[in-house]
């Protein structure tokens, strides 16, 4: 269920980071199953940092991320108990995509460092370092960190799938859709970048097979 892109020469730099352990970012559309690829990979001996849930620290209530989001956006984005409301933010800026950029310009400098010490720190460990580090973060592309990776994975699946999951995680469809269309753009940068596509439609033991072998690829063009 994976397709390796065949790049020649004046393909971008890779593995600027220099990591020990292979490092794989892992891009793709919401609902279409980047968790649960990253999940497979950890059960295989690889470290995952995930960008979404250093963001979520990043703009914690009382951070000093979260209190500049809430100063730019508005009181009306912070709840009852201090924290930020994410859903209602992301409804704002998931429909604009000069809003999103001011939500990205406040956030991304905070988390990018978060990222590349996590990243070290990881790949640091000695004997017990992990088999690959995978680096879980959507905006990878456009964070202007994916020449850090040694190789970059997109994962995808079919629009109606990729609905059907977010109605199944309680996601509103006209939020779903929302979300969905946000990502067009982005879609196509991310095909442009990426070494390796994951399709997710196929039966699930044989997708994880699938990530598996492009797992042992990976360590075994390091070895």
């Amino acid at each position: 269920m994976t397709e390796r892109d065949r790049r020649g020469a004046g393909a971008p730099r890779r593995g600027t980071l220099g990591t020990r352990a292979p490092l794989i970012g892992l891009i793709g559309p919401i609902g279409c199953g980047k968790s649960t690829v990253a999940g497979w990979l950890a059960a295989r001996g690889a470290a995952v940092v995930d960008a979404d849930e250093l963001t979520r620290e990043v703009m914690a209530p009382g951070t000093p991320v979260g209190e500049a989001v809430i100063a730019h956006f508005g009181g009306e984005y912070r709840r009852a108990d201090g924290s930020l409301d994410r859903v209602a933010l992301g409804r704002l800026v998931f429909a604009d995509p000069v809003r999103l950029a001011e939500l990205e310009a406040i956030v991304h400098p905070a988390v990018a460092g978060l990222l590349e010490a996590s990243i070290r720190a990881v790949d640091g460990l000695g004997p017990a370092a992990p088999a690959a580090i995978v680096l879980e973060a959507i905006k990878l592309v456009e964070a202007g960190h994916a020449p850090w990776c040694d190789e970059i994975w997109l994962v995808v699946c079919d629009p109606k799938a990729q609905l059907a999951r977010l109605s199944a995680r309680g996601m509103a469809e006209p939020d779903a859709r929302q979300r969905v269309g946000a990502q067009a753009a982005s879609l196509k940068l991310w095909r442009a970048a990426a070494t390796r596509t994951i399709r997710t439609d196929g039966p699930p033991d044989a997708v994880e097979r699938a990530v598996a072998a492009a797992l042992a690829e990976a360590m075994a063009r390091r070895r």
